[in-house]
């Protein structure tokens, strides 16, 4: 995939001046690596008349595959067969934009520090993208891009010249022309609007997509016609962070129209009430008390047992002190969600040589699960239909036998203090049991016992002298753990 830039000039104003903009000098062809391929730039034209800089995008359609971004939400969004045949290494995409970004970042900012009076200088400006998926169509494309300043030429390319009968593909030939925009604004409309015409992303889209979004719609994004829809597009639909920046945007165009700044506006709230305290997360307290217990055991080696979407995972990989985790879970798609969550595709070699996700049932045994130092099972065991809990118990305290165990379950008298859950129903609809303080520390000690482990109770979360904590955890160790701690 490519896209050339061009502008014209005179021998006062050289259109050569292009290179200083793009930080890349016209008589050199330079690439530059990318996650997914191989980035070139070079100048098909370059005199003082006029000055063509190229975009060549080498997409390695085997790493787009093996990364898991070769079909689905990340990438081709329609073909059943999308890891053998899609448009990715053709068609602009996000693939192209983040290039931009990558490559051009200094430009995209608006920084020359060769000529710095030129970045502000507007340029006639000719940008070419021969294949744009537009869902939407060439109506869509003028809709997005007349608004920023740009004269729109979106030709319709046929499905196949040979069979016009077939009609238009959903590709276009895009063709943009301005007189009044600088090169930075022109690369800002790009790195947005690509992948909300293609309407797909190769990347999990993160909350920190938001920000990104605001920065390069600075100046232009507030007032467009279509925000509400590039806003949605861009962040890939999720709702929770299009109604973020929605709510920022609102900000920054109510701040322009009265000649403020955002923080003026943003004032209703005073500064004390943001630091007020507020109540930690469960999932949080109990993740914190997981680490604490794993750390004082000395663990280095960690199995996340029904590891689902990858909190803890997340939470282990923070902490060098943990240098091999491995998250297992049955479900394909959990595993899939964790990826995302821990950006595996993006990750550096030595991170990424700490962690593994691996799927597999956690009532059979497992060879690929033995001579770990430490196991969780953190709200695991109530997901389980009761026969099956001594299945469970021989896969993990008989065969892989690690030397600490912690299992945490809800505690079920706890309930009652959650004033939304009815009486007599569990906290999630797949609970299959919910128990006691006291069925739980039985159960505990007959697997200890049967297992020659010790087991200690630990409290979670605010310990009510009534019905005691919300989550209970038991700490499961061998005698290797306490000689250990002795030396």
């Amino acid at each position: 995939m490519f896209l050339t830039i061009s502008t014209t000039g005179s021998p006062q104003r050289p259109a050569t001046d292009l290179g200083f903009l793009l930080h890349k000098h016209p008589e050199k062809a330079q690439a530059f690596s990318t996650s997914y391929g191989t980035a070139h730039v070079l100048y098909p034209e370059a005199d003082a008349e006029r000055c063509t800089a190229a975009l060549l995008l080498e997409v390695d359609a085997v790493a787009l595959v093996r990364r898991g971004k070769g079909k689905g939400r990340g990438g081709a969004p329609d073909a059943a067969l999308a890891q053998y045949v899609n448009d990715r290494p053709y068609a602009a995409s996000s693939l192209l934009a983040v290039a931009l970004s990558g490559v051009f970042s200094s430009a995209m900012r608006g920084v020359c520090a060769a000529r710095p009076e030129l970045p502000a200088r507007p340029s006639p400006l000719h940008v070419e993208v021969p294949a744009l998926p537009a869902r939407g169509g060439p109506g869509l494309v003028r809709r997005l891009f007349e608004p920023l300043g740009w004269t729109v030429t979106a030709e319709p390319v046929a499905l196949d010249a040979e069979f016009p009968g077939w009609g238009d593909s959903r590709y276009v030939r895009l063709v943009l022309e301005a007189e009044t925009l600088t090169l930075a604004e022109a690369l800002r409309h790009l790195y947005v609007l690509l992948p909300v015409l293609d309407d797909a992303k190769h990347y999990w889209v993160s909350p920190d997509e938001v920000d990104k979004l605001l920065r390069a719609g600075e100046g232009w994004l507030p007032g467009h016609p279509e925000q509400k829809l590039i806003t949605s597009r861009y962040l890939s639909r999720r709702w929770s962070l299009t109604r973020q920046a929605m709510e920022r945007l609102e900000l920054v165009r109510l701040a322009e129209a009265d000649d403020s700044d955002v923080e003026e506006i943003d004032n209703a709230v005073a500064a004390e009430t943001e630091s007020e305290e507020r109540p930690t997360p469960l999932a949080v307290r109990r993740r914190e008390a997981i680490l604490t217990v794993l750390r004082a055991s000395g663990a280095a080696r960690v199995l996340d047992l029904g590891c689902g979407q990858g909190q803890l995972v997340q939470a282990l990989l923070k902490d060098p002190s943990f240098t091999e985790i491995v998250g297992v879970d049955v479900s394909m798609r959990a595993l899939a969600i964790a990826s995302r969550r821990l950006k595996l595709d993006r990750m550096g070699e030595r991170q990424a040589a700490r962690v593994r996700l691996l799927q597999g049932s956690l009532t059979y045994t497992d060879k690929r699960l033995g001579g770990y130092d430490a196991a969780v099972l953190s709200e695991v065991i109530e997901h389980l239909d009761p026969p099956r809990l001594p299945a469970l118990e021989y896969a993990v305290f008989g065969a892989a036998r690690p030397r600490t165990v912690l299992v945490t379950t809800p505690n079920v008298e706890y309930n009652v203090r959650w004033e939304t859950l009815p009486a007599g129903h569990v906290r999630h609809g797949d609970h299959r049991f919910e128990w006691t303080r006291g069925e739980f520390r039985a159960w505990a000690a007959e697997v200890a016992e049967r297992h020659r482990y010790t087991v200690e109770f630990v409290p979670v979360g605010p310990d009510d002298p009534e019905v005691g904590p919300p989550t209970q955890m038991a700490v499961f160790t061998t005698g290797a753990v306490k000689e250990a701690k002795a030396a």
